[in-house]
């Protein structure tokens, strides 16, 4: 044991004096040196790292601060908005947003731990700067670091078409449709007399597109009366909103595959556009079974982080809509990857966006030039609430309201709009509500 020892110290410091070596004849200059093998400790960095290797290439264009902000519409929600604003030594700025659900704290810190990777370097290159936040974080993205790196992102392509000239969707090639992007509002109605009244409403703005979901929480092994509910509510939306209003129904992961495929299964005559989450999107085997007991077609995705996250759903054919939410996925660059990589298997794109309205513009830009999209969802009502008027208040414009059924184009360059700091000082963070937290009868955890 002891003879082992000696010839693994040995080995250790042969590998550190020969990485040593190397330096001190010439070896490429590095911006980081690890001082021992297992040791995780860096030297000091002197700018983002690689730096140096763009030097020649450079825009000219720097970002010299980094700041980020809470905002808290009320004391009872659990998404405070998180945004991320980034500024250049030629004064363009670039705003982002990271807004997670019940974790609003966490992600700011998180994007501050990124203060090294931003400081100094060229918000033209998106994709180098990506890479090394995802990267050398080591620990591979989940929500949290997913989230923080989405606000970066965004704000680093507003920068880029802001430096441009060109609205981000023409920098991604797009639009595909010159009439906007299309998509849904939100429904609640409970009675048919209130689902009467949003179906007239739908029509006089050319909304064709609208979602709702199930009532109750629900065990894996169901019994018929709730499940009679949930199939009764999906029933009376299609009779009430008629057949010229496409209806998604989401499920937000309530059921297990064999509730969900009894439910599906009992409302394929009404022909919906798609089931959402009829199970949590980690377990694909799960959603698999369900999706070869319908041909309603499957959705789902919101929840998960980077394109790396949905390569099993696309490889094994298991969902026809994929939903990634573009504060959380990764941004701009993560959404535009997923998309592509899901296009190739004929696989739809209805992203997710129930935060707050930057990511919501920003996924507006994405859409536009993809050619696999079907959908965005809004989390607004088909009548404007405050919440809208607040966002038209922050940007001078109804942001993320619908006209004729469609999200209009910006002309204006990056995501198309501009903001002050001063105009979120009226709502000042407030700390993060946690989300809601169900149980079933006998006390265990339901998913809600």
């Amino acid at each position: 044991m002891r003879l082992l020892w000696r010839n693994f110290v040995r080995r250790r410091n042969f590998l550190a004096l020969g990485c040593a070596s190397l330096a001190a004849a010439g070896s490429p200059a590095r911006s980081t040196v690890r001082t021992d093998w297992c040791d995780c400790s860096f030297l000091p960095q002197a700018g983002p790292a690689g730096l140096g290797a763009f030097s020649d290439i450079n825009s000219g264009l720097k970002i010299t601060d980094l700041k980020v902000f809470g905002i808290s519409l009320n004391l009872t929600s659990d998404r405070p908005y998180v945004f991320v604003k980034l500024e250049t030594n030629q004064g363009l700025v670039g705003w982002g947003e990271g807004t997670l659900e019940g974790k609003a704290g966490a992600v700011m810190a998180c994007i501050n731990d990124f203060r090294d990777f931003l400081i100094g370097a060229d918000p033209m290159q998106v994709e180098h700067i990506w890479e090394s936040m995802y990267v050398h974080s080591f620990y591979r993205a989940g929500p949290v670091i997913g989230s923080a790196i989405s606000g970066i992102d965004q704000a680093l392509w507003d920068l880029r078409g802001k430096a441009l000239g060109m609205p981000v969707y023409k920098l991604l090639g797009g639009p595909f449709d010159a009439r906007g992007v299309r998509g849904y509002y939100h429904v609640d109605g409970a009675t048919r007399e209130e689902l009467l009244r949003i179906r007239q409403t739908a029509q006089e703005q050319g909304v064709t597109c609208v979602k709702s979901g199930i009532p109750g929480y629900y065990e894996w092994l169901e019994r018929r009366p709730k499940i009679e509910r949930a199939i009764k509510a999906i029933q009376l939306l299609r009779e009430t909103l008629g057949p010229d209003i496409d209806i998604a129904v989401d499920f937000h992961a309530k059921t297990s595959p064999s509730v969900a495929s009894i439910i599906v299964k009992e409302v394929e005559p009404l022909n919906l556009l798609f089931v959402e989450e009829p199970c949590p999107p980690e377990n694909v085997q799960a959603m698999e079974k369900i999706a070869r007991r319908s041909t309603t077609p499957i959705a789902t995705g919101e929840r998960l982080i980077t394109s790396y996250g949905c390569r099993e759903l696309i490889e094994m054919g298991v969902v026809d809509v994929l939903q990634t939410d573009i504060n959380h996925v990764g941004g701009i660059t993560a959404l535009w990857k997923v998309a592509a990589t899901a296009s190739v298997s004929s696989i739809s794109m209805a992203p997710h966006s129930c935060e707050g309205p930057i990511g919501g513009l920003a996924t507006i830009h994405v859409d536009a030039a993809m050619p696999n999209f079907l959908v965005q969802e809004i989390c607004g009502r088909v009548k404007p609430t405050a919440t809208d008027k607040v966002w038209e208040e922050w940007l001078g414009f109804p942001a993320m309201r619908m006209l004729d059924g469609r999200f209009p184009l910006s002309q204006k360059p990056g995501l198309g709009f501009e903001l002050s700091e001063a105009s979120l000082t009226k709502y000042p963070f407030r700390g993060t509500r946690p989300m809601a937290r169900v149980f079933h009868d006998d006390a265990s955890v339901a998913e809600w």
